[in-house]
């Protein structure tokens, strides 16, 4: 598949100013964070009017934005003890230009899930990802119909999830012709620093390494790391009528509930299998005092709550909703004993393998702006992740021009993809009855 598009030209983009020089320290967080690029996608359908997503464009209001963003034009670096940090060198972001006679967006719209076929074509090859190496990739895919995909990669040391919306969203308002960040971004990770006197007040399982799963878990494991992935979306009505049964739960834990029990349905769990719901929140309000509003780093924590398989099944969606909002609840004290926890191990590299087949990983992208990213020619007509990682990734987003729909990336292993779509499609037809 890689063959279907053509990489035309590959260049460093500078920030268009002289941008500050020295280090950024990196917060416990940032450590802990995956360490690896993010690769997300934008489609933008043609519109028709002149200039659309021309390349000279593109590259100037990204050279615009690293003036602010300046770190993203910098190098991951090690300090004198070997502390991973930023090095603001203004070396650029890598910027490529591609295109492809095959594909025209209706083609190719259809046809996407994430995996490594699509983010090799659409998002730019990434190098080992230790330093010395670049921290944001993107590449500038022209189709057929004269549609284009951006596709980006970014370091995941250095941004999370809010960060990189923050950031893609005041490069689209330079595109359109504003003319600064329209939240100025804040570098201080130190706001995050561990306690002099660390107090670990809390267990911290999901940053250590998983027990070893049962034998007919391990049985039925199949092929490792090798997952089917899937977008499904759910309609405004579909959301509200799964709200209605999970009295009190956001989107977000209303539709991972529901994700949750369906998951367990497919993979055919023994009723006394623990099934654990892992996910990732966002901190910057819950800390007191709140961080800035432009924090840009890793501000997440991992959290997680488990069940058995049989609790998850037999009981109405909104059981599962209640257990995912005590994954969901952690406030500024697990926040500060996390960071603590992490200064007394080695937090570059914690243990960062998959999950067990009887577990999920739902990552909320609700509330950010990634789905309407105007560059000055109109919204995405998609926006998502390029890739999985492994078998049990969920994301949950808006779906783009849909006021109120809701979109799902989500990862399973193979044999169990078939059997997940089946009775999930059978569950939101019963929200319509």
């Amino acid at each position: 598949m890689a063959a279907t598009v053509e990489r035309l030209t590959t260049e460093l983009v500078v920030p268009a100013e002289e941008t500050p020089a020295g280090a950024v320290w990196l917060s416990n967080l940032d450590l802990a964070a995956r360490r690896g690029y993010t690769p997300t996608v934008y489609f933008y359908r043609a519109d028709g009017r002149p200039g659309f997503f021309e390349a000279d464009a593109v590259r100037d209001s990204l050279a615009r934005a690293l003036v602010a963003f300046y770190p993203l034009a910098g190098r991951l670096g090690l300090d004198g003890a070997g502390r991973v940090q930023i090095d603001c060198t203004g070396e650029g972001a890598v910027f490529v230009t591609a295109r492809s006679e095959r594909y025209a967006l209706d083609d190719l719209l259809p046809e996407f899930v994430p995996c490594d076929a699509m983010r090799d074509m659409l998002v730019p090859a990434t190098p080992a990802p230790n330093p010395p190496c670049p921290l944001l990739f993107a590449q500038l895919t022209r189709l057929r119909c004269g549609g284009v995909v951006l596709g980006l990669a970014l370091h995941h040391s250095v941004v999370d999830a809010r960060s990189a919306a923050h950031f893609v969203e005041t490069w689209a308002s330079i595109a359109r012709g504003d003319a600064a960040a329209p939240v100025p971004p804040c570098f201080d990770h130190r706001l995050l620093s561990a306690r002099p006197a660390p107090r670990v007040l809390y267990d911290h399982p999901e940053y250590k390494p998983e027990p070893a799963p049962s034998a007919a878990l391990s049985a039925a494991a199949g092929a490792g790391s090798a997952y089917a992935s899937a977008i499904i979306t759910l309609t405004k009505a579909q959301v509200s009528a799964l709200k209605a049964r999970c009295a009190g739960a956001s989107t977000f834990r209303a539709v991972v509930a529901l994700v949750w029990q369906c998951a367990c349905r497919a993979r055919a769990l023994p009723h006394d299998a623990e099934t654990r719901l892992f996910s990732m929140i966002d901190m910057r309000a819950r800390l007191a005092p709140p961080l800035p509003p432009g924090y840009f780093g890793n501000a997440v924590v991992r959290t997680s709550v488990s069940a058995t398989a049989g609790e998850v099944v037999s009981s109405p969606v909104g059981y599962a909703a209640r257990r995912a909002l005590a994954a969901t609840s952690q406030g500024d004290d697990y926040a500060r004993s996390l960071v603590d926890y992490l200064e007394g191990v080695d937090a570059m590299n914690l243990p960062r393998s998959g999950i067990s087949r009887a577990h999920l990983r739902a990552i909320s992208w609700m509330g950010m702006s990634l789905h309407d990213s105007d560059f000055g020619w109109g919204a995405p007509a998609f926006m998502g992740p390029a890739l999985m990682y492994y078998g049990g990734f969920v994301y949950v987003m808006q779906a783009p021009g849909k006021d109120g729909a809701v979109a799902l990336a989500l990862s399973l292993e193979p044999e169990s993809m078939p059997e997940f779509r089946k009775v999930f499609a059978e569950e939101l037809a019963r929200l319509e009855i």
